[in-house]
């Protein structure tokens, strides 16, 4: 998801954090085509050593930034004191993954067209309020960067670096996902020694981030209290 899918959240925490939301290479606002998430990841430690220092409190994702945030901890375990993580996929699954360039060849011009655009975003379960936001970004990302995204999002794997994580990390996940994503978040838990797993009941994809902001802030604030 884009950077304004936590606009509500840094909202209410400005007060008492410095909060930074990248713009993910692809997405709109980037001035770079997206590539690989272990490039992501990199740009971001890359960052976060040159203008704070190494380390940062807490950092935030969710699927593809989900993805790139157990990345960013596998490539440096100790660049945060916490972690949220919601909703990562770390089941690759190959026939997903060679569908995904013929399926998106005919269906991406569809994108663009109001009425598909709005029957996408239901089956996301956001709240009516982040359509705009939504139609805005999904028309202004190309074919090009769609099939990176959705490519690596079913191939990726967790690196075994992850168990050398020091971070406190929240790992979350919605009671009405796909299998995949339970089974991931399963694994991902088993992999962090530092993690605690929470599953949220009766939530889709996104669901506590994107629709349930104050939650989703109680979350944070539990974790700055426990790191």
């Amino acid at each position: 998801m884009s950077w304004w899918n936590f606009r509500e959240e840094a909202k209410m925490l400005e007060n008492e954090y410095h909060i930074v939301i990248p713009f993910l290479d692809g997405h709109a606002g980037s001035d770079r085509h997206f590539t690989t998430i272990e490039d992501n990841a990199e740009e971001i430690v890359s960052f976060i050593n040159e203008r704070f220092n190494g380390s940062v409190f807490m950092i935030c994702g969710l699927s593809l930034g989900g993805q790139i945030l157990l990345e960013i901890l596998s490539q440096k375990g100790d660049i945060c004191r916490c972690a949220l993580v919601e909703s990562a996929m770390a089941v690759p699954s190959r026939l997903t993954n060679a569908m995904i360039r013929p399926a998106f060849g005919w269906s991406y011009p569809l994108i663009k067209k109001k009425q598909f655009a709005k029957m996408q975003f239901r089956q996301y379960k956001m709240k009516d309020e982040l359509f705009e936001d939504y139609y805005r970004d999904t028309c202004a990302v190309s074919k090009e960067d769609y099939i990176a995204f959705l490519t690596a999002n079913t191939s990726y794997k967790l690196k075994d670096s992850l168990k050398d994580c020091t971070a406190k990390v929240g790992i979350y996940y919605g009671g009405k996902e796909n299998r995949g994503i339970k089974k991931s978040a399963q694994l991902i838990n088993r992999a962090i020694p530092t993690s605690t797993l929470t599953e949220l009941p009766n939530m889709y994809h996104g669901e506590f981030s994107m629709n349930q902001p104050r939650e989703y802030i109680e979350a944070i604030k539990a974790a700055a209290r426990n790191a």
